[in-house]
């Protein structure tokens, strides 16, 4: 019993999002009784182990593990394990691409703000009011008119300009931060490592390729 209280099965890969049969074949545990299992805590856990499976080690017979060896570390029945149970791991989600994150940015509440107002200001520069309008307005210099018209959409094309800058820059950052995390993600997981017990033998594996059925050795502190 020594052994027992710094081991435990470790059931990873039991929340991978596989489709549920029926695995008596294999084992005489299904994937979704696992899944139960690990929803329960405390006294509760321990009253379904014992009413199911009767304690730790009929929960080892039925997986085909020893609480004291572990697995064989066999390439085959750990294929098996993770082809009836699923691997240890979570699949990533599909990167968001450059256009989307522009999208996104694009959804500011002060971006639209800006756009609208570009928008009604290249309107307006490009308005000519009606003839008859002009002449009750008295007299008004022909050429001043002019370089107004000429000159007016350049306030709407610069906040249009700045819009786009500041999207392309928030789109560019939101990427390159995006790549950084993923890249951080996938190195912890090729490095990070846990100790179980295979073959009798305390080694240390990628948490990745923890399978149901591994004895894990858990210690205090960690």
């Amino acid at each position: 019993m020594g052994d027992m209280a710094n081991n435990s099965v470790s059931y990873s890969g039991v929340k991978n999002s596989l489709k549920e049969a029926n695995h008596d074949g294999d084992f005489g545990i299904t994937l979704a009784e696992l899944r139960a299992l690990m929803e329960l805590r405390s006294t509760d856990a321990l009253r379904k182990i014992q009413e199911s499976y009767g304690d730790v080690y009929g929960i080892c017979t039925r997986l085909k593990t020893s609480p004291n060896e572990g697995l064989s570390g066999n390439p085959a029945d750990i294929e098996r394990r993770e082809a009836v149970f699923g691997k240890n791991f979570i699949p990533p989600k599909k990167p968001k691409t450059f256009l989307q994150l522009v999208w996104e940015a694009l959804q500011d509440v002060t971006l639209i703000i800006l756009e609208i107002a570009a928008i009604v200001s290249l309107g307006l520069s490009f308005y000519q009011p009606p003839e008859g309008d002009n002449a009750l307005c008295g007299e008004v210099s022909v050429g001043e008119e002019e370089g107004e018209g000429e000159t007016g959409w350049i306030e709407g094309a610069a906040i249009l300009l700045s819009v786009v800058c500041v999207v392309l820059v928030t789109a560019f950052n939101d990427w390159s931060k995006e790549k950084q995390f993923r890249g951080l993600q996938s190195r912890i997981e090729q490095e990070q490592k846990f100790t179980v017990i295979r073959g009798g033998q305390v080694i240390q594996i990628p948490v990745a390729d923890i399978t149901v059925g591994d004895i894990a050795q858990v210690k205090y502190g960690k």
